[in-house]
């Protein structure tokens, strides 16, 4: 018989607990021992819980009980959780967590902490989809080339709506609370923070790499209008919020970002909460996941499954996917300032002459070429948009030359800028 602890009963966790006695005897049969959940750690007793296990506000009546073999963690936050996997896994108990942002900054500080001690982290990206153990497991015998996904399912079922429906940013996120799929203050999911989360956790499965948030590109879906959508249906891209990780010679890009994505990609096709990661590897070629990103039943059920798989093995694999150094000491995080993309630029300006011929010169000095323009009128009767796509230049390219266009009298607005994502 094994023992199980929850830290953490909200939504997440009383599912784990309803599938650990729902599903019992199946998952009993799987595991190879009985899997039992003996005790729930909660902030305040007094809130009704529909659960049927003993609670508990002392998280020490968990870490100091000896018959408790795995804790699973889903408090949220970083800090706060990060000392309570850390006297877990001291007190020799293998540890389950969801904790997506605890794992962008710790990740590597509980692999040096548990040693062999197992710990399962396959819910913290991407809900019910197994891409850690695809990426750890299935895609072992590949080089990773490129990973590519949709992993917040609030922004693209919003990304969605504005696409099909014609609605304004602010109109489809007072939705999006209301039905739930976004919190009072968004900024974690509209802003791409919690993909970058994400994209850091599998970056480091594939590539070994140790990079923070605050290390690589991160921008959100705020300034998309329906300009921006006008173009992309014109042209047959799809406007989505991707997290992106490239490999290419001794470096790994990493960044998180809107992007115009053409209808013809799989990843394109990827609508709603859903949530989508495309994998090449050097030998597979590419492979694609798709299923819920969030959701207690989905989040619950990647749980449930890591539980499974420490009861099998005893030991899990690396935590990190990587027995001993291998790329980590090679590859190195690419500065922002040299990727490469092409590039979507909308433009609010006077409509007046000259200003065209400004603009393409200023881009022509810094070596940038144009593939299109379009020019629409914009709510102003004397201003104009001038919607443009560039071909490939460095990232540094464009800053520079969107920094000059905008020091142009006839600007009449900050420019915006998306990435064409191939």
């Amino acid at each position: 018989m094994v023992n199980v602890a929850i830290i953490g009963v909200g939504t997440v966790g009383k599912s784990v607990a309803d599938i650990l006695e729902k599903n019992k005897k199946l998952i009993s049969a799987r595991a190879g021992k009985e899997i039992n959940v003996v005790k729930g750690v909660v902030r305040d007793r007094r809130k009704k819980r529909d659960v049927s296990i003993p609670l508990t506000i002392d998280i020490n009546e968990v870490l100091e009980d000896d018959s408790i073999d795995i804790v699973v963690e889903l408090m949220g936050g970083v800090d706060e959780p990060f000392k309570v996997i850390k006297k877990a896994l001291t007190k020799g108990k293998a540890v389950v967590t969801a904790n997506k942002a605890l794992l962008a900054y710790h990740r590597y500080d509980l692999q040096e902490i548990a040693g062999d001690i197992p710990i399962g982290y396959e819910a913290s990206v991407a809900g019910g989809i197994p891409i850690i153990n695809a990426l750890k497991v299935g895609l072992s015998a590949n080089q990773i080339l490129s990973i590519k996904g949709i992993m917040n399912g609030t922004c693209n079922y919003m990304l969605t709506k504005m696409r099909d429906e014609g609605v304004s940013f602010d109109v489809i996120l007072k939705e999006a609370q209301e039905l739930g799929y976004a919190e009072a203050d968004p900024t974690f999911d509209v802003g791409g923070f919690d993909a970058a989360h994400k994209l850091l956790i599998l970056a480091s499965i594939a590539y070994g790499i140790d990079a923070k948030p605050e290390d690589i590109l991160i921008e959100g879906i705020e300034d998309i209008n329906e300009y921006d959508m006008d173009f992309a249906k014109e042209f047959g891209y799809s406007i989505k919020l991707l997290a992106i990780a490239k490999k290419s010679d001794h470096s790994v890009e990493l960044r998180v970002h809107p992007a115009l994505v053409k209808n013809s990609q799989m990843i394109a096709k990827i609508d709603g909460v859903m949530n989508g990661i495309s994998v090449i590897g050097d030998f597979v070629g590419e492979t694609l996941y798709y299923g819920p990103g969030a959701g207690g039943d989905a989040t619950a059920s990647a749980v449930v499954a890591d539980i499974v798989e420490i009861v099998r093995a005893g030991q899990s694999s690396p935590m990190l996917g990587f027995k001993k150094p291998h790329e980590s000491q090679i590859l190195k995080l690419l500065p922002a300032e040299e990727m490469e993309s092409e590039y979507y630029i909308r433009m609010k300006v006077g409509d007046k002459s000259g200003v065209l011929a400004d603009i393409t010169k200023i881009l022509a000095n810094h070596d940038i070429s144009i593939e299109t323009i379009l020019q629409r009128p914009a709510e102003d009767n004397d201003k104009a948009m001038l919607l443009c796509a560039t071909h490939t230049c460095k990232e540094k390219q464009i800053k520079q030359a969107i920094s000059e266009i905008e020091a142009l009298d006839a600007l009449e607005d900050k420019i915006s800028m998306i990435r064409i994502e191939d």
